[in-house]
């Protein structure tokens, strides 16, 4: 922390060197924080470079963030949504030139390689272009009325001012999926960023200003869930919230909103699995498992950190899997070798050296992996070894809980039903997969597994924005995010109707004497 005076705010940016200081996003401009004081984002794979300083904002700095988002909004919701739309279309565009440079942004301050990075920007400039096309519909309904000359019809209206709470691990992709639907529905923003990925979060904002927003529409303010976070869910201005994080969190904020009767949608954890039956293509199997398993260092939500295995195939697979585990390439993202990166912090990387502990406690056995990575080119950031778990049993901890690191746990069952009792039973529903060549346990899969997200022959993660995302059980709470639906959550439905008879008639009162003249 430094309580030394920010220089002045220079437009973010991924060129390395000297590390800038950074303000919050407020009304179209960078802006100091109350406070003074800063943090610093520091890159996980060399842990003595500092990306740049960010606020450690106040609530008073919420409250300036929220103060222009709720005088945005007037102009903002008057605005035609297809003009709305324009702007977002505009952002696809700049967000396609920059790509590269977000990447590598992405990889040095957050720690994912370079080819993942390149998908977190493309998943943002999709969601965009997607979005677009969304300001020609917001659908709404015509119904027939039960009443001669009368017509019924919904419409959709924006809430208002909504926070949004975001993550690390997709730290341009996940702010996308949730501004995006919310500005296009004609809603005003305030951003409250992960403080392990301030710069991907600032710099996207200022793309999307930079294709046209006026100022006050999007703003972003750093700092901590405790200050930042809680005064944004308790400012009475702001209609809704959106959290992506821990479960324990979500049950938290979702709490509070609760009791402020604040609309919330939680995208929280994640214990998914790949089901491998005995008829399963084994190579592609291995495959979807290695990438499921180990992609994003397993720091995804839908990341397969468990591998049910039919015991026919089980000896097999596990050795397969072991050699190509162990010739997994870890290291610094930037080089486009690398196949595994860091995780994201220290504490991060405690949490993961924990669960392999408790795995070995919990008599599960380890087939490769193990150990935090100390020498070499890694010496300097918080890396760990791919590491897989046999002969898992389905009740033990680390089958139950999410670690959120490149640990995955292969547990062996001796049917397609009992796959899919295993697969099921966790407190999480978020994304489930089956590999088998029998069309019928396909669609059974399909039917059975209690998840938001189901593949087949695919691992757990590539979802794609066109589809709605997020999970069932603790995984959220029933609200989805992309696609159509997220719609849903960034607006309010009018019911609408219009009796043009000139007189008075009365719903479910008139209806008997309409018959009754028939």
């Amino acid at each position: 922390m430094s309580t030394s005076t920010p220089s002045k705010p220079e437009q973010a940016t991924a060129k390395a060197g000297k590390p800038q200081t950074y303000g919050n996003y407020i009304n179209g401009r960078q802006v100091k924080s109350e406070s003074g004081e800063t943090f610093a984002s520091y890159n996980p794979a060399k842990n003595d470079e500092v990306i740049g300083y960010f606020p450690l904002s106040t609530a008073n700095d919420v409250k300036a963030a929220v103060d222009a988002a709720h005088k945005a909004f007037p102009a903002w919701k008057a605005t035609p949504a297809p003009h709305r739309a324009e702007i977002i279309l505009k952002a696809a565009h700049l967000l396609e030139a920059r790509k590269e440079e977000l990447a590598q942004t992405m990889v040095r301050e957050m720690g994912k390689v370079l080819k993942e990075a390149r998908g977190d920007v493309q998943e943002a400039i999709d969601m965009a272009k997607f979005m677009a096309g969304e300001g020609r519909r917001l659908i709404g309904q015509t119904v027939p009325s039960e009443l001669p000359n009368k017509f019924a019809m919904s419409i959709r209206q924006p809430l208002g001012v909504v926070g949004l709470i975001t993550p690390w691990n997709f730290p341009v992709a996940i702010p996308s999926w949730k501004s995006l639907p919310a500005l296009v529905a004609g809603n005003t923003v305030v951003l409250k960023p992960a403080s392990d990925t301030p710069l991907c979060a600032l710099m996207y904002v200022e793309i999307l200003n930079e294709a046209g927003l006026p100022p006050g529409v999007l703003n972003l303010v750093t700092g901590s869930g405790s200050k930042v976070g809680n005064a944004l869910i308790d400012d009475p201005r702001v209609h809704a919230i959106s959290i992506t994080g821990s479960s324990e969190v979500g049950r938290k904020v979702a709490g509070r909103c609760g009791e402020l009767m604040k609309k919330i949608t939680c995208e929280l954890g994640g214990k998914n699995a790949i089901c491998v039956m005995e008829d399963a293509d084994i190579e592609l199997a291995l495959e979807g498992a290695l990438w499921g398993a180990f992609g994003t260092a397993g720091q995804r939500c839908t990341a397969a950190s468990r591998v049910i295995v039919h015991k026919d195939l089980y000896k097999d697979f596990c050795d397969k899997f072991k050699k190509r585990t162990e010739a997994l390439k870890v290291g610094y993202g930037l080089n486009p070798e690398i196949e595994v990166g860091p995780v994201v912090n220290k504490e991060q990387l405690e949490t993961v050296k924990k669960y392999v502990e408790i795995g070995k406690a919990e008599g599960a056995k380890i087939l490769c992996g193990g150990n935090a990575i100390t020498t070499g080119d890694c010496a300097n950031g918080y890396f760990h070894e791919p590491t897989v778990f046999i002969d898992v049993k389905a009740n033990m901890r680390i089958a139950q809980e999410e670690i959120f690191g490149p640990v995955t746990a292969v547990i062996p069952v001796g049917s397609f039903e009992e796959a899919i009792e295993v697969a099921n039973g966790t407190e999480f529903g978020l994304s489930l997969s089956m590999y088998t060549q029998n069309i019928n346990r396909a669609f059974k899969a399909i039917e059975e597994l209690e998840s938001g997200i189901v593949y087949i022959n695919a691992p757990t993660i590539g979802a794609e924005i066109q589809l709605p995302f997020g999970g069932l059980k603790q995984t959220g709470n029933g609200h989805r995010e992309a696609g159509s639906a997220c719609i849903d959550f960034y607006t309010e439905w009018k019911s609408v109707y219009i009796d043009y008879s000139g007189r008075l008639q009365k719903a479910q009162i008139d209806t008997d004497s309409l018959l009754a003249a028939e």
